[in-house]
């Protein structure tokens, strides 16, 4: 469907991302249940999904990251995946994974 990638940018404390809002709710855009604790998480709640890279199979799971755009940050918590090797799926909304080595972050 679109080119996938097996790589995601070294991380540093100020690595660019770019950013999808999806739902994470129960019926939400964002599909099913987070990979990491395999339940659906209230939008009000700042989670994210990675890329397979920085996912690390799971092993930034329930780890905070800090997301900072235009003058302004929010702390959020990773629950799941967007699988970089293979593409998103329906649970991800089919989101296309971008430019080579270019991670994604998605707001869910």
């Amino acid at each position: 469907m679109y080119p996938t990638y097996t790589c995601s940018p070294p991380l540093s404390g100020s690595t660019k991302a770019y950013l999808t809002l999806n739902s994470f709710e129960a019926g939400g855009d964002g599909g099913g249940p987070s990979e990491c604790d395999n339940k659906y998480h209230n939008d009000n709640t700042p989670v994210v999904a990675l890329s397979t890279g920085w996912y690390s199979n799971g092993g930034r799971c329930h780890n905070n990251i800090t997301i900072s755009a235009n003058g302004r940050s929010v702390v959020a918590m990773v629950v799941d995946e967007c699988d970089s090797t293979e593409g998103c799926d329906a649970d991800h909304d089919y989101q296309p994974v971008v430019r080579k080595c270019q991670p994604t972050v998605s707001e869910k």
